[in-house]
């Protein structure tokens, strides 16, 4: 059975976790504060530790953290995600409130968060998947089923694995290339 470390216990980890648990994998939730997730803890192949303790226990990771923290948990675990494929939930959403309803990044134009991620751990195979769904149509749902999921990221093999694991959550897979391609992918979250 393969293990997953979902680093991140709001909404869209939250949910995840829970999918891949349902689809018998392991889970271990990472959390800045595992008391407050102990009710997490009612399936039979869920558990709950710190982000190092998920990273280090997943064969596959979920980075599912807020944007602004992305950096600060990554290099945390980063011995723990090396040689593994991490698939990149997050959004550089600022977290100055946004004018007249529209959301600011803390990114440029010339580079995304996963850019700056897979350079601060480039043993890891980044991933960028799920970013810009709503946790609600993420997992089979009606929204999600024929729905096509754009993924980018360096490594070919990491690609495939992240395209067999959106099949099983309902979505089809649109490789749109390297670790660049997260620029266009991140701004798809200004949307939900």
């Amino acid at each position: 059975m393969k293990k997953v470390g979902v680093l991140g216990s709001g909404v869209v980890g939250r949910t995840l976790a829970d999918a891949f648990e349902k689809r018998g994998y392991e889970v271990m939730l990472g959390t800045g504060n595992p008391k407050k997730l102990q009710d997490w803890q009612s399936g039979t192949n869920g558990k709950v530790g710190s982000f190092e303790k998920a990273a280090d226990f997943g064969d596959l990771i979920v980075l599912a953290v807020k944007g602004t923290a992305a950096h600060i948990i990554v290099e945390q675990v980063k011995v723990g995600i090396s040689d593994k494929l991490v698939l990149d939930v997050t959004n550089p959403l600022s977290d100055e409130k946004s004018k007249d309803g529209a959301r600011k990044f803390f990114t440029s134009a010339e580079e995304s968060l996963m850019e700056k991620l897979q350079e601060l751990v480039p043993e890891a195979h980044f991933v960028k998947a799920f970013n810009y769904f709503d946790s609600k149509a993420m997992v089979n749902s009606a929204k999600s089923k024929q729905q096509v999921m754009n993924i980018c990221g360096n490594e070919a093999a990491a690609k495939a694995e992240a395209k067999e694991v959106l099949a099983q959550f309902g979505f089809k897979s649109k490789d749109l290339g390297k670790v660049e391609a997260a620029r266009e992918i991140e701004q798809m979250a200004i949307s939900i």
